[in-house]
């Protein structure tokens, strides 16, 4: 009896001594005057997003990816159903959405069946081509993964990654922290310089080309893209917390165990445009492969300069990856996630107007980064002039991200932005290898359907008179007329429109699932 008045006894003491330590401690107002409540309402704060995602938001309503945009990645991910029943749902009466206009008639004849997945779609243009790159190539894929760094990301998640481009013929970005043994798995690189010249600096922290060359040349790295900024904190630099910091990721990046990692915001190895074009056409000359440039877009001026130099042709980038405000895998101030550099449509059409009156549209592939791995996104993205998409969380998404947004935490729940070896247990490289794989085949395929429904073969023939932006029941525009396009803006010339009719009347045959593919690597 007493042993039961005992336990019976002991919860409430255990909240009594929760409550009498509420009202000594100064830190909390609210629990000084409120013990024991106020700790649920930090409770109900701390699981808001998980309440919302789940029980309040509606299909449409929650950012940065509502529920159905999550919901088309994980079918498509997992092979199942994809579809929308009993229309949209979304408020077509009020609310601006770009419109695709189907084609009644065309000469253009279907790839491939719409529910195929067996259509491989390549790149419109030779990626380091006009600059005769000893190592230029064609992608193999219009979709490729973006910059994630190991680090940011947990080894497993790198290895899925790899594994699931490899297994679709895309490349997979490394991001700024380096060249580590899990993205050996087999998928083409593209090897990303940041302002830490991780992986390729010398002792002092600077950029050191030597080891760039000698980096480069241990995998199957295809090209190289320097970042000057990122969507999610342009100018602002990276942040690796140190508790992330492990012995394997101070290995591969040349830092100090332990500690935080802070790349600067601006570039050391040169102060201009100038400088940065000596920069590429070394780093080109070294590697023989195609070199470009990652970067948001804010004040113009530096894209005036850059096009002017490029103008000559002596010296220019291969590709330019114009990263939205809106991205997001870095964690971030609010006020830079927000409010800092152009969302991804205004700030890549200012960009390629300024190229392509120029005359220099052609010379550079361009690619589009910043939540374009959704078709409706990704449809207008080529409309406006791209040639390739990278996309980085809908590939979280496809290989398990639950959009939890701990990813600055070290706390992911589902083990793919974390270096806690017990969370990132939880995920099996080999399955999420082939989910990722198979959501990027079906992003491919969609955009092959619906640039065959407008009259093209190519997603990249899209112009921007292809597309409207509808604004509810009140009007609508075309792209060409919101964006201030000239004629002939937004596809490429002749000659790449013959090279992109050539290559889509072969058969080619994207791999499957199930299938290795082989590229040569860089030697």
């Amino acid at each position: 009896m007493k042993k039961r008045t005992l336990a019976a006894l002991a919860p409430t003491a255990a909240l009594a001594g929760i409550a009498l330590q509420d009202l000594v401690q100064k830190e909390h107002a609210l629990r000084r005057n409120f013990p024991i409540v106020a700790r649920l309402r930090y409770l109900l704060e701390s699981i808001g997003p998980e309440l919302r995602q789940y029980i309040i938001t509606n299909n449409d309503d929650e950012r940065p990816f509502s529920r159905d945009q999550r919901r088309w990645v994980y079918t498509s991910a997992k092979k199942r159903n994809n579809y929308f029943a009993f229309g949209t749902d979304n408020d077509t009466e009020n609310s601006a959405y770009p419109i695709i206009k189907q084609a009644t008639f065309c000469d253009v004849v279907p790839a491939s069946p719409i529910h195929a997945e067996d259509v491989e779609v390549p790149g419109a243009k030779v990626l380091g081509g006009p600059r005769g790159r000893r190592h230029a190539f064609r992608p193999a894929s219009i979709v490729n993964v973006s910059a994630m760094s190991f680090g940011s990301l947990s080894p497993k998640a790198i290895q899925a990654i790899n594994a699931g481009a490899k297994l679709v013929g895309c490349w997979h970005n490394t991001g700024e922290g380096g060249l580590s043994d899990h993205h050996r798995r087999g998928g083409d690189l593209v090897f990303q310089i940041g302002t830490g010249y991780f992986g390729c600096r010398d002792e002092r922290g600077d950029f050191d080309l030597g080891r760039l060359v000698d980096v480069v040349g241990s995998g199957p790295v295809r090209a190289i893209e320097i970042k000057l900024s990122q969507g999610a904190k342009p100018g602002l630099g990276g942040h690796l917390p140190g508790e992330k910091v492990n012995a394997e990721i101070a290995r591969i990046r040349g830092v100090e165990q332990g500690k935080d990692v802070a790349s600067p915001s601006r570039h050391t190895a040169f102060r201009n445009v100038d400088e940065m074009l000596d920069v590429v056409e070394r780093i080109a000359e070294a590697t023989g492969l195609p070199v470009g440039i990652k970067s948001a877009v804010g004040d113009m001026g530096f894209w005036v300069e850059l096009a002017d130099r490029m103008a000559d042709g002596q010296r220019g980038v291969d590709f330019v990856t114009v990263d939205g405000g809106e991205g997001g895998t870095g964690a971030a101030p609010l006020v830079f996630a927000d409010h800092v550099s152009f969302p991804f449509r205004v700030g890549f059409a200012q960009v390629y107007g300024l190229f392509a009156e120029a005359g220099l549209s052609d010379r550079v592939t361009w690619i589009g980064s910043g939540k374009l791995g959704l078709p409706s996104n990704a449809i207008v993205a080529f409309a406006l002039g791209v040639d390739l998409l990278n996309v980085a969380r809908e590939a979280m998404l496809s290989i398990g991200c639950i959009q939890a947004q701990k990813c600055h935490t070290d706390h992911c729940p589902t083990g793919i932005a974390t270096q806690n070896p017990w969370l990132a247990h939880g995920l099996d490289p080999q399955q999420k290898s082939h989910r990722l794989a198979n959501y990027i085949l079906t992003l491919r395929r969609d955009l092959l359907k619906v640039s065959e429904a407008a009259g093209v073969r190519h997603p990249a023939l899209l112009g921007p008179n292809c597309v409207e932006i509808l604004d509810g029941d009140r009007g609508h525009r075309p792209l060409a007329e919101v964006y201030g396009y000239r004629d002939g803006w937004g596809v490429p010339g002749p000659e790449i429109v013959a090279e992109i009719d050539a290559c889509m009347s072969r058969n080619y045959s994207a791999p499957g699932v199930d299938e290795v593919v082989q590229h040569e690597p860089v030697k």
